[in-house]
């Protein structure tokens, strides 16, 4: 019985050396309760001399789990792959999710291109978990989860009211940073190309930018805000847009490093210095912040940080499911380059 036969050892082989029935070893292998610690050890002795390796799903039957966790970010592919952001909250995820034993299931959920067979999969059959990232105000989702018994933390600020747990960065103190920096720097007509409006971390980095002003006294220019969707692209547009508006403005705080950089490019491309004319910062401080012309001034949050705080206060939701929902705010601090 201590060779290992041509198929493969089986369950039996190892309750036969163990000298347990099949069902104590089964139970001892997947966690199960009502085994004692002799027999426990002895099927463990069985199933290291055998080689067993055991059956997933014969231990989700048993232990009521599926070791496996979704990650649904709700944006297109091209954003996924584009954004620095989401690298670092995968990357966070991933680390903390493969330390405690578990999978990772990665599902890209963009508002209006989900499919029934994404919605059936989010259930106890599939997964014990689940994280959201990006989520837009109309989106249903987190409910819909909710609904279906599963612990569900969000990446981001949730809409008022709508409670769970969630993992957010303080946006909106970053965006205050920014501001009394450009105010310090000399700048007078300071505008803003700021975030998506139906997303929250859009919403509290305005918010910071126009309270950061009136504390200084200097009412926001609605000329001064034009808003694009975490894109180079949109940087682009909003940047030609503000300059059409107020040729004078000195001072741009976009609200990510991708829009910055793109703000940047168009400034070049009219003529304007950076930082002379005009003085620029972002938000993320993600590895493009050292890499455009000049290098740029940038609000730093850790993605990675974020990631791995969400898979935190998951499994804690996990272990005590009739606790509320813990959520965490994390911090933001300026790092000043050349750009400002």
């Amino acid at each position: 019985m201590s060779r290992q036969p041509a198929g493969g050892p089986t369950l039996e082989q190892v309750a036969a050396l163990a000298g347990v029935g099949r069902g104590t070893a089964s139970r001892a292998i997947n966690g199960g309760e009502h085994v004692s610690e002799r027999s426990r050890a002895a099927v463990q002795a069985a199933v290291a001399e055998l080689g067993y390796v055991p059956n997933r799903a014969a231990r989700s039957l048993v232990t009521r789990r599926t070791d496996a966790i979704a990650l649904v970010i709700a944006e297109s592919e091209e954003r996924i792959f584009g954004q620095p952001f989401f690298a670092g909250v995968i990357r966070g995820i991933s680390v903390a999710v493969t330390d405690a034993g578990r999978q990772l299931v990665l599902l890209l959920a963009q508002a209006g291109r989900r499919t029934e067979h994404l919605d059936g999969y989010l259930t106890r059959q599939h997964v014990d978990g689940v994280l959201l990232v990006s989520l837009h105000d109309d989106d249903a989702l987190p409910q819909q989860i909710r609904e279906r018994g599963l612990p569900v933390v969000l990446g981001g600020r949730p809409v008022s009211g709508t409670g769970g747990g969630f993992v957010d960065m303080d946006n909106e103190h970053g965006a205050r940073l920014v501001v009394d920096h450009l105010l310090a720097r000399g700048r007078r007509a300071v505008g803003t190309i700021a975030g998506p409006p139906d997303m929250t971390a859009g919403r509290d980095r305005h918010a910071g930018f126009v309270a950061a002003l009136s504390d200084a006294g200097r009412p926001a220019d609605p000329d001064l805000t034009v808003h694009g969707d975490f894109t180079q692209d949109s940087g682009e547009r909003a940047m030609r847009e503000l300059l059409a508006r107020r040729p004078d403005v000195d001072g741009v705080f976009c609200a990510n490093d991708l829009m910055a950089a793109g703000a940047l490019q168009v400034l070049r491309d009219a003529g304007r210095r950076v930082p002379e004319d005009v003085s620029v910062v972002g938000f993320d401080d993600s590895p493009m912040a050292l890499s455009t012309h000049p290098p740029l001034t940038s609000v730093h949050q850790s993605s990675e940080d974020m990631g791995r705080v969400m898979v935190e206060l998951l499994f804690s939701q996990m272990a005590e499911p009739v606790e509320p929902p813990r959520s965490r705010v994390l911090p933001t601090h300026l790092v000043v380059r050349a750009s400002s």
